[in-house]
């Protein structure tokens, strides 16, 4: 299994490269997940155009939706729950996205969670890079199995994966939306409909860049 998602991951990668878009390095011992196709092969706007919001983890309160500096570890969670993110042009900013259900939830927890970073302007595009234009990107998108470990989230049922960012020279101020899924079970093949049960979120994600 752990071959498989590695193959997946770097296939994924190469097509990014192929399709003209800049990849940043990142270690596949800490990148062991695959990319969901929404937004990246397709033109559906989300993950709902395939998948149920048929969940029970639909609280706000118990749902862990982060994105933290991977060296400081501090949140760029603003108070009316968005993201900014600045970025010195030219600059490589290291993030980390912390996805999964709080220690005091008691439903059963999802085992599986995706996520996709998209420009919504980028939606109607056929590139396979749905991120901000001017923004190279390593991981804009992925789906791991919940059992990670992160300091300050101790007891919580949660992914947390490494995504590096970059401001290239035509990168502007952009707005991101994060799609999110929480999710258990298997999609019935031809069927995605059926067979998974699944929570859809959303969060608003500013990038900045810094001259």
């Amino acid at each position: 299994m752990k071959t498989k998602l590695i193959l997946l991951s770097t296939l994924f990668t190469l097509l990014l490269s192929l399709a003209g878009v800049k990849v940043l390095t990142v270690n596949p011992n800490e990148a062991l997940a695959y990319p969901p196709a929404v937004g990246i092969l397709g033109k559906a706007k989300d993950c709902l155009a395939c998948h149920v919001n048929n969940g029970p983890w639909k609280d706000d309160e118990k749902t862990i939706i982060d994105i933290i500096d991977k060296e400081t570890k501090k949140s760029f969670k603003q108070p009316d729950g968005s993201f900014l993110i600045e970025v010195k042009r030219g600059e490589v900013r290291n993030l980390l996205t912390v996805i999964g259900r709080t220690k005091e939830d008691t439903e059963r927890a999802p085992y599986r969670n995706a996520w996709l970073y998209v420009d919504p302007k980028t939606i109607e595009s056929s590139s396979l890079s749905k991120f901000a234009p001017g923004w190279d990107v390593n991981l804009p998108g992925s789906c791991r199995i919940v059992g990670d470990k992160l300091e300050g989230y101790e007891g919580a049922k949660i992914t947390v994966l490494p995504m590096g960012i970059r401001a290239a020279d035509s990168a502007r101020h952009a707005e991101l939306t994060l799609q999110v899924m929480l999710t258990k079970g298997e999609s019935v093949k031809g069927k995605p409909k059926e067979g998974m049960t699944g929570s859809y979120f959303e969060r608003r994600v500013r990038l900045k860049v810094m001259d």
